[in-house]
């Protein structure tokens, strides 16, 4: 323990010299600003980064890799909460109570927890990273794809709790999503699905650009149709900017221990990623916290889950890259290969040959997330001016970004129809009250689910019972089912207790 401190110590040394602090602030505001944009993902943004490492020395170009990360999956809960669009799939989360809060004129509020849940979650994900990472990992190492199936499963379980009108209005609007997830060419039998001959279809559905077109412009069609009445953008822009008070802080321990502890373990998972624990956090949160029932309606705790979780999962995902060797997302596998470019392959020996760059990356993840604190507020300072300005201007700033969004994903015109379409389909489910968050959630989930299980059948000759007999995905099946059961539990609950009351005469 007295040797790591002091490798740590050295680290932190290494990552405050002049040099390597700027890449971090570099990389933080890159990532920030990439994550914050629609169509530029945070993945795209970190390979994007890669062409000017080359001429660096690896720590160096590690250290800049990681902090476009953390800005990253940041950034997107920005734009999430400010103008309903998700820069990111894991943002999605932190719209659905970001936004309502941000429309109650709590904008800088809203960013401001986002701000200090995403700051504690990636400094708690440090701490395990830097001391508990190889006995971690090596428990992830051992998950296959019934635990992954099971960890997905229980996430798609949270449409219980997602639709605000009705189960039934959930339900549809998740098997919408589903059916859209599994448009185009199969992944395992490369059968066409769905595309009824269009050319348009057979390349599937990017998820980002339903999400742009739901989200963002279906909320456009919807303020456009009422006439940008007075309620308008504008009163969201008059809060000052401020980050919540330190009681107000510690009132939230529960929902932050539960999503640090979420978000650590499913990024660790090799493939699971931050996505994965911003969804099956705010799930849990909704299921079992105590403000559960406001939460959609623009409660703190809706938007820590998420954040906290998200930023959790870097940290977890950066474990089994540097003493396995695996990638644990997106982006790690980008910096397996900036490592490999540089002639190191992570793995256990990486601790004994190079234990400096190690644990100067490990000291950079706290000195990122501290750093993060100061870039997130000066920028809720920037956006929340934004918000000043007429609604319809805004409005119309919105659509162009979401064009634009949709065509960026994968240069394709096909994809700013997709959206358009997106959006009127959220328009119309808005207007006859479905919820829109089991769509995507869907979209986001199903192809994850849906690979694991058809993975599990071929690798275990069709026996459906594995997802049961193995002990975690055995535990995770039962807390799916137990989320399933829940609603219809609550509802005969509440049926005993109207029985029991005597009728008006």
């Amino acid at each position: 323990m007295l040797e790591m401190l002091q490798w740590l110590g050295f680290g932190l040394a290494q990552s405050m010299t002049p040099l390597n602090f700027l890449l971090i602030l570099i990389g933080l505001i890159v990532g920030l600003v990439a994550g914050a944009l629609p169509g530029v993902t945070m993945v795209m943004a970190v390979i994007l980064m890669l062409p000017f490492t080359y001429t660096m020395d690896t720590t160096s170009a590690i250290l800049l890799m990681t902090a476009c990360y953390h800005g990253g999956v940041y950034g997107g809960s920005i734009t999430a909460i400010l103008f309903n669009i998700p820069g990111d799939p894991m943002n999605v989360p932190t719209l659905w109570d970001g936004y309502p809060m941000a429309r109650k004129g709590l904008a800088a509020k809203a960013l401001g927890i986002a701000t200090v849940s995403a700051v504690i979650g990636g400094l708690l994900s440090a701490v395990v990273l830097s001391f508990l990472s190889p006995p971690f990992a090596t428990v992830a190492l051992s998950f296959s794809s019934p635990e992954f199936f099971a960890i997905v499963f229980f996430g798609l379980t949270s449409v219980t709790v997602l639709g605000t009108s009705s189960i039934r209005g959930a339900l549809i609007s998740l098997f919408l999503g589903l059916i859209l997830a599994t448009t185009g060419i199969d992944d395992i039998s490369g059968a066409e699905r769905f595309t009824f001959g269009s050319p348009i279809l057979r390349d599937g559905i990017d998820f980002l650009t339903v999400m742009i077109g739901v989200y963002a412009m279906g909320e456009v069609l919807d303020r456009l149709e009422l006439r940008f009445p007075v309620e308008s953008v504008q009163s969201m822009g008059k809060a000052s900017a401020a980050l919540p008070g330190v009681r107000e802080v510690f009132s939230w321990w529960a929902p932050m221990t539960r999503s640090f502890v979420i978000g650590t373990i499913i990024g660790a998972i090799p493939g699971a990623g931050a996505t994965v624990a911003a969804f099956v956090s705010y799930g849990i949160e909704k299921q079992y916290s105590k403000k559960g029932k406001l939460m959609g309606t623009g409660v703190a705790e809706g938007i820590v889950a998420p954040n906290c979780a998200a930023n959790a999962a870097t940290g977890g995902a950066m474990i089994p890259l540097l003493t396995l060797g695996i990638p644990g997302s997106g982006a790690a596998a980008v910096m397996m290969g900036a490592f490999l470019l540089h002639g190191i392959q992570p793995g256990p020996q990486i601790f004994h040959t190079n234990p400096e760059m190690v644990y100067t990356i490990f000291a950079a993840q706290y000195v990122g997330n501290i750093l993060m604190l100061f870039v997130g507020l000066a920028s809720i300072r920037l956006f929340v001016k934004v918000l000043q300005l007429p609604e319809a201007v805004i409005a119309a700033f919105i659509m162009v970004f979401c064009f634009i969004g949709a065509y960026a994903l994968r240069s394709n015109m096909s994809d700013v129809y997709i959206m358009a379409g997106a959006g009127v389909v959220g328009y119309f489910m808005r207007k006859f009250d479905y919820p829109i968050a089991p769509l995507v959630l869907g979209l986001i989930l199903g192809p994850l689910a849906e690979r694991n299980f058809m993975t599990s059948m071929i690798s275990y000759s069709n026996d459906w019972t594995i997802f049961f007999t193995r002990p975690v995905s055995g535990f995770m099946m039962l807390l799916s089912f137990a989320a399933l059961m829940l609603p219809l539990w609550r509802s005969f609950t509440d049926y005993r207790s109207t029985k029991g009351e005597p009728t008006a005469p």
